[in-house]
């Protein structure tokens, strides 16, 4: 439980141990190797950033969220118009009737002369709708590609979650702001394994709770205090967390920030880089379902590393 040494810091603190008559060449190259190994974990930091802004910003992006419908059990028709019992901010006036099921199976009958789009294909007539709970979730494409829609699931209750690519949020986003890039939130941490299948409740930014798979928690060490946080499986191996600390509503976002970290080694090691820490798309739109952290992972340290409070946008 020990800030873990950058790739190099190894061959430095050997070249500095050389002994012999050139000492001070040893420490000249140590210091040397120490550098190019900084700069080549910021390089890493960096690309790493470019690649979730990439991510952020896509037309099918967290910055398209335009809408959150939640829809019942029964029949509802879809579209912009006001008579729509599911009302869109965009879009033609009736896209369709939405049927979803009591054992949440779901429909969309197009409406008659509506340009849809049902995963990328045009499409008329009935479609069945997988929701994300069920699989890869059915994109309802409409507005000729620019705007669409999935049918979400959250603790039995369903939505209408709806994109646009030509979204203010989208098109006019500011970039992100960042703490300066630091090793020393860089951990060598040590993960405990649960008994499998333990889960922990989890209250999202709508306060509904919905179980989580808890696999462990890790421990790591700053300045010689000990801290752990409580791991999330979301299926594909690494471990997740979700976090705050005492920066949290001061230099960034109050509800939470996110981390990801390799499963552990056989050892059970794994690293914790705060400098990866993101902000939840929450952060971003208000049409997002984010979970928030369990009491556990309410920091009491100050994480001054990763993504700072979103930026505001430019009026």
């Amino acid at each position: 439980m020990r800030t873990i040494l950058l790739p190099g810091l190894a061959l430095s603190a050997a070249l500095a141990g050389c002994g012999g008559n050139d000492g001070e060449n040893n420490a000249d190259a140590a210091a040397r190797a120490e550098q190019a190994a900084r700069t080549a974990y910021e390089r890493e930091i960096r690309a790493w950033r470019n690649e979730r802004v990439e991510r952020l910003t896509r037309p099918d992006g967290w910055l398209s969220l335009v809408g959150l419908h939640w829809v019942g059990t029964g029949t509802t028709f879809v579209g912009s118009a006001r008579d729509n019992g599911t009302r869109l901010e965009l879009g033609p006036p009736q896209l369709g009737m939405l049927s979803l099921d009591k054992d949440g199976s779901a429909r969309l009958d197009v409406a008659e002369g509506a340009e849809v789009w049902i995963d990328g294909e045009p499409a008329k007539g009935r479609v069945e709708l997988v929701s994300d709970a069920r699989g890869k979730p059915t994109v309802v494409g409409f507005n000729r590609g620019d705007a669409s829609f999935i049918l979400i699931e959250r603790s039995g209750r369903h939505a209408l979650r709806v994109r646009n690519a030509m979204a203010r949020t989208r098109t006019s986003f500011p970039g992100i702001d960042y703490f300066d890039i630091d090793p020393g939130f860089r951990f060598q941490a040590r993960f405990e394994a649960y008994p499998a299948g333990k889960t922990v409740d989890i209250v999202n930014m709508l306060g509904m709770v919905e179980p989580m798979a808890n696999p462990g928690r890790v421990f790591f060490e700053k300045d010689g205090v000990s801290y752990s946080l409580e791991a999330l499986d979301e299926g594909d191996g690494r471990l997740f967390f979700v976090f705050a600390d005492r920066t949290s509503g001061h230099e960034t976002y109050a509800a939470s920030r996110f981390l990801y970290a390799e499963a552990a080694g056989p050892d059970g090691s794994t690293v914790l880089d705060f400098n990866r820490a993101y902000n939840p798309p929450c952060a971003f739109t208000p049409y997002s379902t984010c979970p928030m952290p369990p009491p556990e992972n309410r920091l009491d340290l100050r994480i001054e590393a990763g993504e700072k409070k979103p930026l505001p946008f430019p009026e």
